[in-house]
């Protein structure tokens, strides 16, 4: 199987050809080195694919979950008839999403980030923001680039805080966080995305800091902080 790989916006598309069998491991390869290399939204156009068999749709598995289980999106298009049938029978067209053009494709990844964008922040206005002033620990999550730092939060509430004292992350960074709420004092770790950077002119008064949004927060934590901040809200003076 022959791979071509181009780009449109944020989108990486693999234009497949040829066979998808026990031969075709390349398409596995390339999306370990997509999701290593930061990208999270595929699209397999298999316009030009004339025969898959069963080690094949193991293939597309494989290359699936590894995109899925990197908290990205695999897509698919252009998927001939005889191979959306063999997809039917062995029940990936209950997985994988098919789209029938690329344009139409290209739209529903941004269709899929608008929902996101929209549910964050529903999310985030159900839950109050707790001014606070407590030290936390903060390490990047990727092993290579350990960062390791003490650092201020001044607001927290149960779906991420404001950081301030860090320059050194870029919007999308996955974190570790460590912190103690009073008065139990008990360490809570954990992972969040950097989602907010204040602008030094805009914002100077913010600046250096970051807004971070917890992630794979289990709902026992989350009402734990919702709890807390709940509790320590109605103890402050009414503005």
């Amino acid at each position: 199987m022959e791979i071509k790989v181009r780009q449109n916006n944020s989108v990486v598309i693999l234009d497949l050809a040829g066979r998808i069998d026990v031969n075709s491991a390349n398409l596995v390869e390339i999306a370990g080195q997509l999701v290593h290399d930061g990208y999270s939204d595929i699209l397999c156009n298999l316009e030009e694919v004339d025969f898959i068999d069963y080690m094949g749709t193991s293939v597309i598995v494989i290359a699936y979950k590894e995109i899925i289980n990197n908290r990205g999106r695999m897509k698919f298009c252009n998927v001939p008839a005889h191979i959306r049938n063999i997809f039917c029978i062995a029940g990936l067209d209950r997985v994988i999403e098919m789209l029938s053009s690329e344009d139409q494709a290209l739209n529903s990844f941004k269709e899929d980030k608008a929902i996101e964008e929209i549910k964050s922040m529903q999310l985030r206005r159900r839950f109050k923001r707790l001014p606070i002033d407590i030290k936390i620990e903060l390490k990047s999550k990727d092993a290579r680039n350990p960062v390791c730092l003490k650092l201020d939060v001044l607001n927290l509430s149960a779906v991420g805080v404001f950081i301030f004292g860090c320059n050194k992350f870029r919007l999308g960074d996955l974190v570790i966080l460590k912190m103690k709420l009073p008065p139990k004092r008990q360490e809570l770790e954990l992972e969040a995305k950097v989602v907010w950077i204040p602008d030094k002119q805009v914002q100077p008064h913010s600046y250096p800091g970051i807004g971070v949004e917890f992630v794979e927060l289990s709902s026992e934590i989350q009402a734990e902080l919702a709890e807390f901040v709940e509790r320590n809200t109605s103890l402050s003076p009414s503005e």
